[in-house]
């Protein structure tokens, strides 16, 4: 393996012969507070501040398909995430924010073809080409199934919408990332390195399938495919994760799906430090570990990352420790010296060990899935979410007997604690935000919003693809609560 260069197939050392030489990873934070405006405002302080890629985190209603005004979004709006209930907001969210040029990653999966259509619906309120946007949607429902959460309907319908975007995107947005494969959140769950590599490449299989099913090239739209990866403790072992993940999909789309095309053979993947690492106490130590996390990343070959807050264990991140977090990356770009090579642990006896070890053990995790008919299968049957389950188990034993050693939870624990500066909710943003949709719905034509909604229905029962609907949804008044029940009301809920 020592000979093979980097930028060249398998890709194990890097997808291009310079990588971080030539082009720094894109620096992307991710935020997203109780209001569209006040959410605006820190993502034009994170562009200030060196961020050239955004990151949206939206509140637990709008991830599930519930308006900030439903029943079941009490005591939820604004807390994890913006909320985004109608066009309005979503224009908000992104005032005096040029679309064409800024990159934008959404962290959404049930309501991704929803959303999608919001960010096309203000372009071309804004008279932007929306060939020109660029961007990644997360659109990963599968990993919901395993390990968050956030589904709406069931798996296979939900594949549906995920190949409806790669259809519609392949089509009208050829620089957008249709998906991003999360193995992050399967990790954030228990899950081992191993694992996280395993059950999400047997996810993408199911896509990459999917998609083939309705029609689509790969060479084509694996192109556009992206990845999501936790940047865990561990650091020699995380390196030589990212490693093996690139020779792992490379080898899949070459080798399962006579992919050809260069840029589809590549595992392109963003990075995240482990938010289940960070502790509620002393705090500071989680500075400590995001910059050993986010350094086995830019090591690995991360081609973007996000580094956690050091307060993000209690609340959404202050404006200081979001600066903070931020200042982590770009010290690691130019001022630690890594990105002057490419691969610079390659040709290490334990890193070349450890990659190889990998690669073998997620093969066979991937072939354990496939007898059980894939992904889907392996999901319904719960077989990913108790393998997850044990091995968390087993991780929380080692800490509890102290053989997994957590600096400041069961050795040296600070005892003189000080609450720290910490964000808040304010419960009068949450209401204004229910007041104006609740008036924005008293004033369209509500008519016309009806024979919309009845359209998009009709489109998903016939199995037409359902983008164009949910864009004209959106051009007419509809929200995103109102979207979500249309469908519901074709595929039911899981």
């Amino acid at each position: 393996m020592t000979a093979e260069k980097p930028g060249k197939f398998p890709y194990t050392r890097g997808l291009y012969k310079n990588m971080y030489k030539d082009k720094l990873w894109t620096m992307r934070q991710y935020a997203g507070y109780t209001t569209a405006e006040e959410s605006n405002n820190r993502f034009k302080f994170l562009l200030e501040n060196g961020v050239n890629g955004l990151s949206v985190a939206f509140d637990l209603p709008t991830q599930i398909g519930y308006d900030s005004d439903h029943s079941m979004a009490e005591g939820e709006v604004g807390k994890v995430g913006v909320p985004i209930s109608y066009l309005k907001n979503m224009e908000d969210l992104f005032q005096d924010i040029p679309l064409d040029e800024v990159s934008t990653s959404m962290t959404i999966n049930a309501t991704a073809p929803v959303l999608l259509g919001f960010y096309i619906s203000l372009a071309k309120k804004k008279n932007i080409n929306i060939k020109k946007l660029h961007g990644t949607l997360q659109n990963d429902i599968l990993k919901e199934y395993i390990a968050r959460g956030t589904y709406i309907y069931p798996p296979k319908p939900s594949l549906k919408l995920v190949t409806d975007v790669f259809e519609f995107c392949s089509k009208n947005l050829p620089n957008w990332n249709t998906i991003s494969i999360s193995g992050y959140h399967i990790r954030e769950a228990g899950s081992t390195a191993v694992q996280e590599l395993g059950f999400t490449f047997s996810n993408a299989i199911a896509y990459v399938q999917s998609a083939i099913e309705k029609g689509l090239d790969p060479n084509v739209f694996g192109q556009r495919i992206s990845f999501f990866l936790n940047a865990h403790n561990g650091f020699l072992e995380e390196i030589s994760k990212f490693r093996a993940a690139r020779n792992i999909w490379s080898k899949i789309m070459s080798e399962r799906f006579g992919v050809t095309s260069e840029k589809a053979l590549m595992f392109r993947f963003h990075t995240q430090t482990g938010g289940s690492t960070l502790t509620a106490s002393d705090i500071d130590n989680n500075t400590v570990r995001t910059t050993i996390q986010a350094l086995s990343a830019v090591l690995g070959g991360t081609q973007s990352l996000h580094t956690n807050s050091k307060d993000e264990a209690l609340s959404l991140p202050s404006t200081k420790t979001a600066r903070l977090a931020l200042r982590t990356q770009q010290i690691i770009a130019h001022e630690s010296g890594v990105a002057k090579y490419a691969d610079p642990f390659g040709g290490s006896y334990l890193i070349e060990d450890m990659t190889d070890k990998y690669i073998k053990e997620t093969f066979k995790i991937i072939e354990n899935i496939d007898d059980l008919g894939g992904a889907v299968s392996a999901i319904e049957n719960k077989y990913m979410e108790d393998a997850i389950s044990s091995s968390a188990y087993e991780y929380q034993k080692k800490v509890e007997n102290s053989e997994n050693i957590i600096i400041g939870v069961n050795k040296y624990e600070d005892k003189n604690k000080n609450d720290p500066d910490l964000q808040k909710i304010d419960p009068k943003k949450v209401k204004d935000q229910i007041e104006s949709l609740k008036r924005f719905k008293e004033n369209r034509d509500n008519l016309q919003v009806i024979q919309k909604l009845k359209k998009l229905e009709e489109s998903a029962k016939n199995d037409i693809n359902v983008m164009p609907d949910i864009i004209s949804c959106i051009e007419n008044d509809c929200t995103l609560g109102e979207i979500s029940d249309s469908i519901r009301n074709v595929f039911g809920e899981y």
